[in-house]
């Protein structure tokens, strides 16, 4: 384990150059990783894990498109991919990838699966942190943690056909056999992340959840929506409007920041937006920190996650969040978006022309 330091801060992390491939592949070797769930991160993490060469099957309800689609991956029925209590049976490791809602529903099934040295596995801590709503009691006699990609499954899977690594983060929750670190961190591997960072259950869940509703999806959505109104308000164009808000911001500015941060961006724009990003970042920080507390405070108290459970154990909840989502799809803002992403110059044609003769033709 590495001691890096961040800003001043130090911290435990792992990189694939002190723990590479080839040691995560001998750590793995007799194990059976029994990927539980398709949806959301199964696909990237168990075909990552297929490709590295571990022992990886899926377990799966036959006859869904959940199955469907492991089989169109190339997990084969019958040696690859089965039901979910034979995979439940076979695996000795239990990579529980189902969303918070389902873990709960399935749990009394997995549960009589996890016998003595098999670990459980969670890309998330939900399920464990509020146990107290979820009842998600593992047996004392296995290991138990997890691996989080900061990232969507389809990301992790696209970033290792690249050739890249989407960073993540691990923790321990239950050490029973001495030998849950070099399992988490083979597996940490083997799914295809960067570097591993430290984290506790607690802590990984606590920054989920607020990230998610902060700056990754709700709070991003929110400064959109209002910086997008204004501009329509004042008399921009729809195409204005939101290449201004939008898509500037993720196919010009981010991959520059993601590659280089904030503070070159700061440093390489022109003295006009650099003056008035200088004057106004705090105003927008002032303005957010106290939604940005009151969100904090709402994830720790367990409000938001019983609101989850609640919500997403409804009959009723696809056919509202459908509605919801129809909202957001029908709005103005991402109806002009989905045009301007049908001009981009890769959905249009060749960006440049092909050269008609040679530099000596040209000449002639």
């Amino acid at each position: 384990m590495a001691k890096l330091n961040f800003g001043g801060v130090e911290e435990n992390v792992v990189t694939r150059e002190e723990f590479p491939l080839a040691k995560a592949q001998q750590v793995l070797k007799n194990e059976t990783v029994a990927v539980i769930g398709y949806g959301v991160q199964g696909p990237g993490q168990a075909l990552n894990q297929k490709d590295n060469g571990i022992n990886v099957i899926v377990g799966q309800r036959k006859n869904s498109k959940s199955w469907d689609k492991a089989v169109r991956d190339g997990f084969v029925p019958g040696t690859t991919l089965f039901d979910i209590e034979e995979a439940l049976q076979k695996g000795t490791i239990i990579c529980y990838l189902l969303s918070d809602a389902a873990q709960i529903q399935l749990w009394p099934t997995v549960k009589k699966h996890l016998t003595a040295g098999k670990a459980l596995y969670f890309s998330h801590g939900f399920g464990i942190t509020f146990n107290e709503q979820t009842h998600i009691l593992p047996p004392k006699d296995v290991d138990v943690f997890l691996v989080a990609p900061k990232g969507s499954g389809t990301s992790l899977r696209r970033m290792f056909l690249q050739g890249r690594g989407l960073n993540s983060s691990y923790a321990i929750y239950q050490d029973a056999t001495g030998k849950a670190r070099d399992r988490v961190i083979a597996l940490g591997i083997a799914v295809g992340s960067g570097y591993l960072f430290e984290t506790d259950f607690r802590k990984e869940v606590f920054s989920d959840l607020t990230g998610e509703r902060g700056t990754l999806m709700g709070a991003i959505q929110g400064i959109f929506a209002a910086q997008y109104e204004v501009l329509r308000k004042k008399g921009h164009s729809p195409s204005e409007a939101f290449n201004e808000t939008v898509e500037e911001l993720t196919q010009s500015l981010m991959p520059l920041v993601a590659e280089n941060g904030m503070d070159w961006m700061y440093a390489n724009c022109s003295t006009t937006a650099q003056r008035g990003a200088l004057d106004w970042w705090k105003k927008f920080r002032d303005a957010t920190l106290p939604v940005f507390n009151e969100l904090y405070e709402s994830v720790a108290s367990g409000k938001e996650s019983q609101r989850s459970i609640d919500s997403n154990s409804q009959p009723d909840y696809r056919s509202k969040l459908e509605a919801e989502l129809k909202e957001l799809r029908e709005s103005e803002m991402w109806q002009a978006g989905k045009t301007v992403r049908s001009l981009r110059p890769e959905n249009q044609g060749a960006l440049k022309a092909e050269p008609k003769a040679s530099k000596e033709e040209a000449h002639v």
